[in-house]
């Protein structure tokens, strides 16, 4: 029994990586204050061609780089449109996840057959022998610890450094901050590239490592879910990471449970991470004030500097 629960922390820890990095990217989108809503297109572009790109070359890292390439091109255009051109975010951002889906799956057509080598085993000498512990905690991909150590890189940046001032200034109110002298545009384009990079690292982590093939529509919504969590975190890192393991967790208790041979129909446990999410945004909604407090100012709001 014991060991069935340190399983379900180890599929707990690997399936709340993906959300995490993709919510981490979206973070740094809206404290710079554009909304971006084509996280689920471009984690499907990016696990197609971090997938496509293993097949061919055999390397984990150039799937990573194609997977984290695919996300940042994705998350340029979507910038360029909504930074430059002024389009409605939202809009846009939906476009963008409907295109990602198709095109990920007209691309993919050739690749659903594909199969890749397996996975080397990772794990942490000494730490992976203790009992319980070791396979609960010590043999994931490093990945799942790099994404630990990048939520705390990105409080430091965020509350510590003056580059993570700068940013949060933009997104509470960039009429300040280019009367200032600091390019809005530029930084708000940087920090859009830059979470759609994570976005597209967190897609060609599922289709590499979490679930080693790729299949239509395998994100499965979990770009939407990462949406949910930068709300449900109130816009900050530390919670991000425990709302992405917490969501993670959910995931994985429907697998659990089916394993134990609980009598529950497979279609509630399947709803159980969306109905979550749900449920997690009514109780935040019943609280403006704590959104509001947290919230970007600007968020979601174009900037014209001539205006």
């Amino acid at each position: 029994m014991m060991e069935s629960y340190a399983l379900l922390v180890a599929a707990t820890l690997n399936a709340g990586t993906v959300l995490a990095l993709a919510s981490l990217g979206l973070l740094i989108n809206e404290k710079a204050g554009i909304v971006n809503l084509g996280a689920e297109g471009m984690m499907l572009c990016a696990a197609i061609a971090g997938f496509a790109a293993v097949v061919h070359s055999g390397s984990d890292l150039m799937g990573f780089a194609a997977g984290i390439g695919a996300g940042a091109l994705l998350a340029l255009v979507f910038g360029g449109l909504v930074i430059w051109l002024n389009t409605n975010q939202y809009a846009t951002g939906l476009a963008v996840s409907l295109f990602g889906a198709g095109f990920s799956a007209f691309v993919g057509v050739g690749y659903v057959q594909e199969k890749i080598a397996a996975r080397a085993s990772f794990a942490i000498p000494y730490l992976s022998d203790i009992p319980l512990l070791g396979p609960a905690l010590f043999r994931h991909h490093p990945l799942v610890y790099l994404t630990v150590l990048l939520a705390l890189a990105l409080i430091w940046f965020l509350y510590r450094t003056r580059a993570g001032l700068v940013l949060r200034s933009v997104g509470e109110s960039p009429e300040s901050a280019h009367a200032l002298g600091y390019p809005v545009r530029r930084i708000r384009l940087l920090a859009v590239v830059t979470g759609g990079a994570l976005c597209g690292l967190a897609g060609a982590y599922i289709s590499i490592v979490y679930t080693p093939l790729w299949v239509e529509g395998m994100v499965a919504g979990k770009g939407w879910i990462a949406l949910a969590l930068t709300t449900f975190a109130t816009w900050r890192p530390a919670r991000v990471l425990l709302g992405a393991y917490l969501f993670g967790g959910v995931t994985m208790l429907q697998f659990h449970l089916q394993g134990m041979g609980v009598e529950v129909p497979s279609q509630f446990l399947s709803m159980l991470p969306y109905l979550s999410t749900v449920v997690v945004l009514a109780l935040i909604s019943r609280n403006p004030l704590w959104i509001r407090i947290n919230m970007p100012t600007s968020i979601g709001k174009p900037f014209y500097p001539g205006a």
